[in-house]
């Protein structure tokens, strides 16, 4: 397929179809973006747990607010030039995602694939891993498009910092910029 947004039909092997819309990096493409959800492109209050699944499943979706400012950072991030490939990293879970679309799509944030995780337990722990889960995200991002180099957003709630410290330490070459909100002192505590 050419560079660009199509839309496909994709089927599994027993039959199930979707339809989807994929994006085709370019060769001559060079800037990417990857960015955090919860707390940093929209209001969770992730690290307390009730607020958290209050937000996740009984609120509303068009109750939600973007983090205050992040849709001009985006805006900013895209520039003038081509729209950079950009990708959304949570530990959400993927019954979430079409909610997410439709919240990022609202408020102007550029779309992207939204690489998110599954809820429950796993051959050795009761629950799964976010930080392993965005590791392996971010890692294999930069393998599948090695000619991009990144702009890494993300806050300071959970495990961002260290995730992009170590992500820019390990590609120093591939990581451009790496963006990260510092939530209130009231919002650490919460």
């Amino acid at each position: 397929l050419a560079p660009g947004w199509h839309d496909m039909l994709m089927s599994s092997p027993h039959g199930q179809q979707s339809r989807t819309t994929v994006r085709v990096v370019g060769p001559d493409e060079r800037v990417g973006v990857v960015s955090d959800i919860d707390d940093t492109v929209l209001v969770t209050a992730l690290p307390r747990p009730l607020r958290a699944f209050w937000n996740t499943f009984a609120r509303h979706e068009s109750t939600r607010r973007p983090v205050a400012g992040m849709p001009d950072l985006f805006r900013h991030l895209r520039g003038d030039g081509p729209e950079p490939f950009t990708a959304y990293v949570s530990t959400g879970p993927w019954n979430l995602a079409p909610s997410l679309e439709r919240f990022l799509a609202r408020h102007d944030y550029p779309p992207g694939p939204l690489l998110m995780t599954d809820w429950g337990p796993t051959d050795d722990r009761w629950f799964r891993s976010g930080r392993q889960h965005k590791h392996d995200s971010l890692r294999r991002l930069l393998s599948n498009l090695p000619g991009l180099t990144w702009t890494l957003v993300g806050d300071d709630g959970q495990h961002d910092p260290a995730l992009y410290d170590d992500l820019a330490a390990e590609y120093p070459d591939r990581v451009q910029l790496v963006l990260i909100r510092e939530l209130t002192p009231t919002e650490q505590v919460l």
